[in-house]
């Protein structure tokens, strides 16, 4: 089995569970998953919440991966105005990784460009403000996650465990996410659609 090639996005300020619960449910398959930390440059970065996780490459590096995790957190709204970054995760999807992102890590995709006439969801407690930075995107307030191409967007941060069981069921197959819910002790939302924290606009 061809294993896949994880780049998890590290930015000062990021969101723990946005990108640790996604990725300990892929490590649960670690035959079909290598994951490397990337950071805006190697070594370590600081979480919104204190610890710091370290980064073993940066994004200078010509690596392309099979996907791409982008976290949301406080940190992304200053990592939005990184050009370095932008650019880096234009050039991956280029490559054609996957890219999924958790939270309010939609904002630098968006403002990468990648969404631009795509559907799109995100963190619903700071949804406007996200929808108010990319314009172009079609965004969908009612969505734990949504699909599009080669895009994956989730909602708040335990949304991105749902969504990284809905795409290891899709490269994996059905049982394979549905050990890793069984093995993290998980009850998972299998359903996209099925939103319990979409909020009204305001």
């Amino acid at each position: 089995m061809t294993r896949i090639h994880i780049g998890a996005l590290f930015f000062p300020g990021f969101e723990m569970l946005d990108i640790y619960g996604p990725l300990e449910l892929f490590s649960m398959h670690r035959e079909a998953y290598g994951i490397t930390p990337v950071g805006l440059d190697a070594g370590p970065v600081p979480a919104s919440g204190g610890p710091a996780t370290l980064a073993e490459a940066g994004i200078a590096a010509t690596t392309i991966y099979d996907m791409v995790i982008v976290p949301g957190g406080a940190g992304a709204r200053e990592a939005r105005k990184n050009d370095a970054l932008l650019d880096w995760l234009v050039a991956q999807a280029a490559g054609g990784a996957l890219m999924a992102s958790v939270c309010t890590g939609s904002v630098l995709l968006g403002r990468a460009g990648l969404l631009d006439g795509r559907r799109a969801t995100t963190n619903k407690l700071a949804f406007d403000w996200v929808a108010q930075q990319c314009p172009q995107v079609h965004w969908q307030r009612r969505a734990r996650w949504v699909w599009d191409g080669n895009m994956v967007t989730s909602s708040g941060v335990s949304a991105g465990m749902d969504m990284a069981l809905a795409i290891i069921e899709r490269q994996q197959g059905a049982q394979a996410a549905k050990d890793a819910a069984l093995w993290a002790e998980y009850l998972p939302n299998a359903d996209p659609d099925n939103d319990p924290f979409e909020r009204s606009e305001t």
